[in-house]
């Protein structure tokens, strides 16, 4: 123990909690991939605690004539390249979330935005289940932990969870959630579900 001279009472004790280093919050890396206008974007930045940064660029017209926009007519942009944002959940633990572009012409970009990721969340919109396959095929194909959560656009979705599973062949063990893109606390819950998926994985592979 060392004294060291102090303003008002001349000496006091360091304790090893005074003199210890406040270690910062665990980096983990999550990916929130799915199809064009899904709610991607929308997600990062309701939980971002930082200004997300994206990639967005302006729909052309002969994008309107590549990608569907019946089910998303106010869309006028779209994520060419990824959306980053970060959360931290508690004093140990940061977030950093990389949201992939969604169009498939893009798709030469996942491998890059997804490396070195713990896991992901797959966001469905159930109005147009076949853009979501491709999203749950990488993961499935890539190995890495994910959940899929379901975009309740306009506070609901078009068909039950056990029907969007057996349609988009979603295994038992991957999670199947319900959520809001728009709201933080929703995008949150999903998040940690993809955290306890991912943490579940590294235990078994540990016991094993």
């Amino acid at each position: 123990m060392v004294s060291v001279p102090s303003p008002t009472h001349g000496t006091h004790s360091v304790t090893a909690v005074e003199t210890a280093v406040e270690q910062p919050p665990l980096p983990v890396k999550l990916v929130i991939a799915g199809g064009f206008g899904v709610g991607k974007t929308t997600a990062v930045g309701a939980i971002s605690e930082i200004r997300p940064l994206t990639t967005e660029a302006a729909i052309t017209e002969v994008a309107a004539g590549v990608d569907d926009l019946s089910h998303t007519p106010g869309k006028t942009t779209t994520t060419v390249a990824m959306d980053f944002g970060c959360i931290t959940i508690d004093p140990t633990l940061k977030l950093y979330l990389f949201g992939t572009p969604g169009q498939d012409r893009f798709g030469f970009m996942w491998d890059d935005v997804v490396q070195g990721a713990l896991g992901g969340l797959v966001i469905v919109d159930t109005r147009r289940l076949d853009d979501c396959y491709a999203a749950v095929d990488y993961f499935e194909h890539k190995d890495i932990p994910f959940a899929v959560a379901v975009n309740a656009f306009d506070g609901e979705v078009q068909h039950h969870l056990d029907e969007v599973r057996w349609a988009l062949d979603v295994s038992d063990h991957v999670p199947l959630i319900v959520f809001d893109a728009r709201h933080t606390g929703s995008v949150r819950d999903a998040l940690l579900v993809v955290l306890d998926v991912a943490l579940s994985r590294a235990q078994s592979t540990t016991v094993d």
